[in-house]
């Protein structure tokens, strides 16, 4: 049984309203269970979408690897564009060493926000900038996403931000892409969910699993390191 937000419609009414528009609706795909729910709920509602990931680090091999069996899966194309707390992270300078700051200020990078990003990607796919873009979060996920549907809806008119599975539970999710015969990424395996940050959750397991893979985080954030250190102690107990 769905979770009741109140006041608010079903998810099932809100995926009708999209299709009844008739236009093409943009969803922010992680590759998780929830956007590769969201994206088959939309499908089997008739719903036209394009598809576009925002990677965290670029060039990892399981990252692609993942999307590209997405991509062959869901038979269609995945866009890909930096996250951004990719930028976020640059300027930050986070796991940066002292030598590497000049040549990052020197580089002008900028950060961007999610808004100006969706501006970038609805211009890039050739789509209105008044397009949907679509999110798999659902209100089951804590009190405080139900908290917020409740007090501004599944759809936000002033963003353009719509949550097509707003009220579904855990079974629904995972049973949807079941039915699809769609398979969950090795996130799951390695992490227990999606790859989305820089700490010893996902870099332990990375060191462990895909070695070219931390390898080339390390190339990007040279001090990531340090976190696998700050849980597992220096080698020889120093």
């Amino acid at each position: 049984m769905p979770t009741i937000i109140k006041g608010q419609p079903t998810s099932d009414v809100i995926r009708e309203k999209l299709r009844e528009e008739g236009r093409t609706v943009l969803v922010a795909f992680s590759g998780g269970k929830d956007s590769i729910a969201a994206e088959l709920a939309l499908q089997e509602a008739g719903v036209e979408t394009e598809l576009a990931h925002m990677y965290l680090v670029p060039g990892l091999k399981f990252v692609e690897d993942g999307l590209a069996r997405l991509e062959d899966q869901l038979g269609k194309r995945i866009r890909r564009y930096p996250h951004p707390s990719l930028w976020r992270w640059l300027t930050e300078y986070v796991f940066q060493p002292p030598e590497r700051i000049g040549t990052i200020e020197a580089t002008g990078v900028r950060t961007y926000d999610y808004a100006g990003l969706w501006k970038m990607v609805k211009k890039d796919a050739g789509l209105p900038q008044d397009t949907w873009v679509a999110d798999g979060v659902r209100a089951a996920d804590s009190i405080v996403r139900r908290a917020s549907f409740t007090r501004h809806g599944l759809m936000k008119f002033d963003s353009r931000k719509v949550s097509p599975i707003a009220d579904w539970l855990k079974a629904e999710t995972l049973g949807i892409i079941e039915r699809h015969g769609v398979d969950l990424p090795v996130d799951y395996q390695w992490f227990g969910r999606s790859f989305d940050g820089l700490d010893y959750r996902f870099l332990g397991p990375l060191r462990d699993n895909a070695p070219d893979d931390y390898q080339t985080i390390l190339d990007w954030f040279p001090l990531a390191e340090l976190e696998i250190l700050r849980h597992e102690g220096f080698p020889n107990g120093d």
